[in-house]
């Protein structure tokens, strides 16, 4: 019993620590979101404090949270970040662009931190400690007082010993801002409070700000209570009368007092300590020592351009004494990539609606497992005929079939997310390269609503930073470049998705420099990848396709964002593995735009199941588009490949068995060609023999089988057979590539694969 116990609590701790890493991955998105919002606010000049107060309330539940759970990292992270939003929010320094630089880089840093507390990261101690001072040195000094900003108003003057520290700050800013002062009497029934405030509130809402409401202490009946509004706003008062005032309102400008000096602004008060709240861009990178190094431009570490090396002495108490790297100069640079956006929770939110509805679909099939129970016991008791039990067999076979895809459809559903999750982690991505490689770049996203299954969300992300980075350092030129060619300065990336059958497209597309297709074939040829003699026989396809080879790069010297010719390269290696290819196109001077094709999920699919030399094959039913009858009298050869005339256009056939060099038993009578299409391009597999559709359970092919190409994975038929998946998207590379590089699978290894994976 004891051991008993003590698991059970394990699982207990186990299961709300799991919940704390599923919350806090969302509320650091959350803040993510709200940082954008305000760099937005702040290109128009107009700093919502809203948002600020938004991001304040994340990072302090966040900093809760993470105490609870003993994530002491992100705790400490946490108490130096609060201080900083509270010191926007009450005004005591303004937000600048720098400011945001750092606000960003610790939202970065805490999904690093929650990484290593689920201890899938190595700890960041150097840029923890380097974001604590320079956090530490943009703090405001805690003094000024409103009473003398407000003193030349008629106001009563106990009222600054009740407001809150924010609504003073408020009130001095709307005052500096030159708002007039308006104070609204109002009279509520206790009943009704909550709900007339509020309309009150909408009411106002468009004329100006509440800046607080308190009880006037006037005597009133006990079922009601009357309160003093103060609220600033650009407007006259008749317009005000007649948007607030009624039976149990009334309101009026706060008159001046004629003898009020002029009081010293904010920032004029701020002045001689060591930020003020209108301080230049270069006040800001210097303090007295000269410690805080520059912010706003691009340093060695895309991940984070904070200060220079720190006293440890002046960090915080829990991350003293922990190992630091070099003691002179920077650390090693945190690789651009090394940076990671996947989520730390694989959490799904899902409506409770849709649970109900898969918790009917189960007690509908708790009715027909009854029903066979019943089936079985007349059929063992020989009192049921042979017909009679044909019959129920099939109606019974109806309604699991039935319910079955219900269930399947179901569950998926629960597995569907929006694209927003990862566009949004993109539109950080993209700030950050293009102020470090100083450019002005827009993301436009469009179909972020569209739904995909969670596990490629995730897998999702990374290629797609790929891919932007690559389009910001190589495709969008610099504004001088821009301006001189008559683009407009501000460059734009546009990241559009969309449903296309059982696929999610997605386009990323800049308005760049564009790709010159000699210079990617003389850097291809230059960097051994294709010879002179191949590089004549490529398409224009082919060619841009060459920027996703191994080693490929145009650059000559490697930076931490480019050069080494591995990002795209893992880009689309990663997504060819969750089933989808990558088509690229471009134009000199005008851009260039990238398309993934991706299946909607990976989960259950409907697969064409095929013979071929005696063995089983699945194809996803998603990429077939029909199945003809191979009629070898229309196949002829063009530059070294097989094509196929299929009404008046040329089809490229693959025949399997010539692909898996597999060795026939018996001779094949007629062939099959199952044509496949991923994005634009399609390709004839020739098979044996058409089985009939099924839907499966891909299973992945295990360590030692998955590094073979071709294969998605493998599936049990329900009969004691295994069938191997086909990977479409990987057959298509493997057979129109320039280069082809043969499938090292032999037949008689087929069957000793799926022997291994039965076994499995």
């Amino acid at each position: 019993m004891v051991e008993g116990g003590g698991g059970g609590r394990s699982d207990a701790v186990d299961k709300a620590r799991e919940e704390f890493f599923s919350e806090a991955q969302e509320l650091i998105d959350t803040l993510g979101r709200d940082l954008l919002l305000l760099d937005a606010s702040l290109k128009k000049g107009r700093v919502e404090a809203e948002v600020i107060n938004d991001v304040f309330r994340g990072v302090h539940t966040l900093k809760g949270l993470s105490g609870l759970f003993g994530a002491t990292r992100i705790s400490v992270l946490s108490h130096q970040f609060e201080d900083a939003l509270d010191d926007l929010r009450l005004g005591r320094m303004e937000l600048t662009s720098a400011i945001l630089d750092l606000l960003f880089q610790a939202v970065a840093l805490y999904s690093r931190l929650l990484a290593v507390e689920k201890g899938d990261a190595v700890e960041p101690v150097q840029e923890v400690e380097e974001l604590l001072v320079a956090l530490g040195h943009i703090a405001a000094p805690r003094t000024g007082s409103t009473a003398g900003v407000v003193a030349q108003y008629d106001l009563d003057p106990g009222l600054f010993g009740v407001l809150t520290e924010y609504e003073e700050h408020r009130l001095r800013a709307t005052i500096q801002q030159g708002l007039k002062l308006y104070r609204i009497r109002v009279r509520f029934a206790l009943s009704t409070i909550d709900t007339a405030l509020e309309d009150l509130k909408a009411k106002a809402r468009p004329h100006g700000e509440i800046i607080t409401y308190l009880p006037t202490g006037s005597p009133v009946d006990s079922e009601a209570i009357e309160l003093e509004i103060l609220m600033a706003s650009h407007s006259r008062l008749e317009p005000l009368r007649e948007a607030v005032q009624g039976p149990n309102a009334s309101i009026e400008e706060v008159p001046r007092r004629p003898t009020a000096a002029p009081q010293p602004s904010v920032g004029s008060v701020q002045a001689g300590h060591g930020v003020t709240a209108h301080a230049s861009k270069a006040e800001f990178q210097r303090n007295a020592d000269g410690a805080i190094a520059t912010v706003a431009r691009a340093s060695d570490d895309p991940e984070l351009s904070v200060v220079d090396r720190p006293n440890p002495a002046s960090t915080g108490p829990a991350l003293r004494g922990q190992s630091r790297a070099s003691a002179s100069g920077h650390g090693p640079a945190l690789s651009a990539g090394e940076v990671s956006l996947r989520s730390v929770s694989q959490t799904v939110r899902v409506d409770i609606r849709k649970l109900d509805r898969l918790m009917t679909i189960v007690g509908d099939l708790a009715i027909v497992r009854t029903a066979m129970a019943r089936l079985t016991e007349r059929a063992r008791s020989g009192t049921t005929g042979p017909r009679e039990m044909a019959t129920e067999l099939q109606r019974l076979s109806r309604n699991l079939e039935r319910h079955l895809a219900q269930m399947q459809g179901g569950i998926l559903e629960v597995r569907m997310v929006t694209l927003g999750q990862s566009f949004e982690k993109l539109a950080r991505i993209v700030r950050q390269i293009s102020r470090e490689l100083d450019k002005e770049v827009n993301l436009v996203v469009t179909g972020a609503e569209t739904e995909i299954d969670k596990l490629i969300v995730e897998e999702l992300s990374d290629p797609l930073m790929h891919m932007i980075r690559n389009a910001i350092d190589h495709g969008i030129e610099r504004r001088a470049d821009r301006l001189r060619v008559g683009k407009p300065a501000v460059g734009t990336i546009a990241l559009n998705a969309f449903q296309k059958g059982n696929h999610v497209v997605i386009e990323l597309e800049d308005d760049g420099a564009g790709m010159d297709a000699n210079a990617l074939l003389s850097a291809a040829i230059r960097k051994g990848i294709v010879t002179a003699e191949e590089a004549q026989e490529l398409s224009a396809r082919e060619v841009f396709g060459l920027v996703f080879m191994p080693g490929f790069t145009t650059k000559e010297i490697a930076t931490d964002l480019s050069g080494r010719g591995v990002g795209l390269d893992v880009a689309k290696t990663n997504i060819g593995k969750l089933g989808g290819v990558v088509d690229i196109a471009s134009d000199v001077g005008i851009g260039t735009k990238m398309t993934i094709t991706l299946p909607i999920t990976l989960a259950i699919i409907n697969v064409l199941l095929v013979d071929l030399a005696g063995q089983l094959f699945g194809i996803p039913i998603s990429t077939v588009e029909e199945a003809i009858a191979l009629e070898e009298k229309h196949v002829r050869a063009i530059e070294s490949r097989e094509v196929l005339s299929v009404r008046g256009a040329s089809l490229p056939i693959c025949r399997l068995d010539r692909l898996f060099e597999s060795k026939r038993g018996r001779p094949v009578g007629r062939s099959f060609v199952v044509v496949v299409r991923m994005a634009e391009r399609r390709l004839g597999l020739v098979v044996d023999a058409l089985i009939g559709q099924q839907d499966i359970v891909i299973k992945p092919l295990g360590k030692s089988l998955k590094t073979v190409r071709g294969f998605a994975g493998a599936t049990e038929l329900g009969d004691q057979r295994v069938a191997l998946v086909l990977d479409v998207a990987a057959l298509i590379e493997e057979v129109i590539a320039p280069a082809e590089t043969r499938f090292l699978v032999a037949a008689e290894d087929s069957s000793r694969r799926a022997a291994g994976i039965r076994r499995a």
